[in-house]
């Protein structure tokens, strides 16, 4: 007899999934307490014991876009149409970091997490969300330090103009994450089987930077490397950097169709990454 028949005090009853496409939010609003806490967590045991902590935050973004501006700026002699170098490559470098830490966070959810999942039930897909919503608060201190800089080089004299497009800016940071989200969850399938994975995730992240014009303009590659235009055509990041850049610094070009382009490989990679990821967590218990 059901026991749901003999209890019908209990609020609800786990059953097996049996929608692969499964993304049940009421019962991860009834978990919202557990993603509360793996959000803290994430948070907070990073680097509760490290020397510098939080400022960990501050620092990567910042050495990075020194390096950057020296290298490719007054090294290479990349132009960045009167913008500052340094705040243009920390605006791109800001918003990469957002993709890269979901994507690396969500990536290993099934290795990191093998012995909670093995020992209790709640929504497998609460640990991935909580990742991705804990970058983006460290995303908002990171883009904190960026608009002291704006700020600052306003006050010194650059002329640094407000574009109208900024208030779509959050829709933008959101289709980042659900991009890294997407392919964190199908990654993260991936390496329970195939360890070889993880080894070259960071490999790639950093092929990909390269590939999404963070520190150059997309317009740039493509008339100084016409046969390698396509590499960045076709890299739905690239057009997030770029347009963010474009929002933030009034700086660049904005593809409609590349957006929508975005927009259409973001909810691919998503759908796809949690039909994978549903499947996986029935039995990937045998195999990490």
């Amino acid at each position: 007899m059901n026991n749901s028949e003999n209890n019908p005090s209990w609020l609800f009853e786990i059953t097996p999934k049996n929608n692969f496409f499964s993304l049940n939010f009421k019962e991860i609003w009834q978990y919202r307490d557990l993603l509360f806490l793996f959000v803290k967590r994430d948070v907070i045991t990073v680097y509760k014991q490290t020397v510098l902590g939080p400022l960990w935050y501050l620092i990567q973004p910042l050495f990075t876009s020194v390096t950057f501006t020296i290298i490719f700026n007054n090294v290479a002699g990349i132009k960045t149409g009167g913008i500052p170098p340094f705040l243009f490559n920390l605006a791109g470098i800001t918003v990469w970091n957002y993709f890269t830490a979901c994507l690396t966070g969500t990536s290993d959810t099934f290795k990191a997490n093998a012995s909670i999942f093995g020992k209790v039930y709640f929504p497998r897909i609460i640990t991935p969300l909580s990742i991705v919503i804990s970058n983006l608060i460290k995303f908002g201190i990171q883009f904190l330090i960026f608009i002291a800089f704006y700020i600052y080089h306003y006050i010194v004299g650059y002329d640094l103009v407000l574009n109208g497009y900024l208030v779509f800016f959050p829709v933008l940071i959101a289709i980042m994450g659900i991009l890294g989200l997407g392919l964190g969850m199908l990654i993260s399938s991936m390496v329970t089987k195939y360890r070889d994975f993880s080894h070259l995730i960071g490999f790639g992240i950093q092929l990909l930077m390269y590939l999404s014009a963070v520190m150059y303009p997309m317009q740039l590659l493509k008339q100084k490397l016409p046969k390698l235009g396509w590499l960045v055509e076709y890299n739905p990041l690239a057009y997030i950097i770029e347009t963010s850049r474009y929002m933030l610094l009034n700086v660049g070009n904005v593809s409609v169709m590349g957006l929508i382009y975005t927009f259409i490989v973001t909810v691919i990679l998503f759908f796809i990454g949690l039909l994978i990821f549903n499947k996986t967590e029935k039995s990937f218990i045998d195999t990490v």
